[in-house]
């Protein structure tokens, strides 16, 4: 497993970020309303979903796979499409031909940077923060509370939430971040591959390894 930290390659058929540079850049009204109100929109949904799933149904197994869908809506969205146009920032994997799995974090520069809509960024990086610090609220919650199957669903969360921010991190920082090799390692391999798994196999029911009644919310 390795990472790269390079500029984004420039013979893309239609370079990230540059769609639509020319309408609303800087401060001001919002480049691309649809984009922000997704990136909100289903990590919002998924929040509200899990606090209030309770009050409308009884199945922690319908909860579950809601929450984990909306989940991994997110996910996908955040990580392919609203990062590149509302700050100029992707992280994605490649196998090279010898098997090599390959992390890659890129960032626009020069020009680019400064046709950033500061309200957008601001936005995505407050949603991307706060996000998983709310989760991680609900972590200790379900822990100190004893819904051992709720936690598992937290669980989730944290770990999809938080690749994405360690991606976005890794993309803006670059190589000047001070994390060890060791920690990045550990991220990569525990953090990154899981989420992109969980994903595929956490949203049917008959994947819930938890199927004996317990305490719910």
């Amino acid at each position: 497993m390795s990472s790269a930290t390079m500029p984004l390659l420039e013979d893309d058929t239609v370079a990230f970020g540059d769609e639509e540079l020319d309408a609303g850049a800087g401060k001001g009204s919002l480049t691309h309303p649809y984009v922000t109100f997704f990136h909100l929109a289903f990590r919002g949904a998924s929040v509200v979903v899990y606090m209030l799933c309770g009050w409308f149904s009884d199945s922690f197994i319908t909860s579950f796979v809601t929450v984990v869908l909306l989940l991994s809506m997110d996910f996908w969205t955040v990580k392919n499409i609203t990062g590149r146009l509302m700050v100029g920032l992707r992280w994605w994997n490649y196998v090279d031909d010898d098997g090599k799995s390959h992390w890659v974090f890129e960032s626009r520069k020069g020009q680019f940077q400064n046709r950033i809509n500061e309200t957008e960024a601001r936005i995505f990086w407050t949603a991307l923060i706060l996000t998983p610090l709310l989760w991680a609220v609900f972590f200790f919650l379900a822990l100190f509370g004893l819904r051992l199957r709720w936690m598992l669903l937290v669980i989730i969360a944290l770990m999809l939430n938080g690749a994405n921010l360690y991606g976005y991190f890794k993309c803006k920082v670059g190589s000047k971040e001070s994390i060890s090799s060791v920690t990045a390692d550990f991220f990569r391999k525990q953090v990154l591959q899981n989420a992109v798994s969980l994903v595929t196999r956490e949203t049917t029911p008959q994947a819930n390894p938890m199927s004996q009644p317990v305490n719910t919310v």
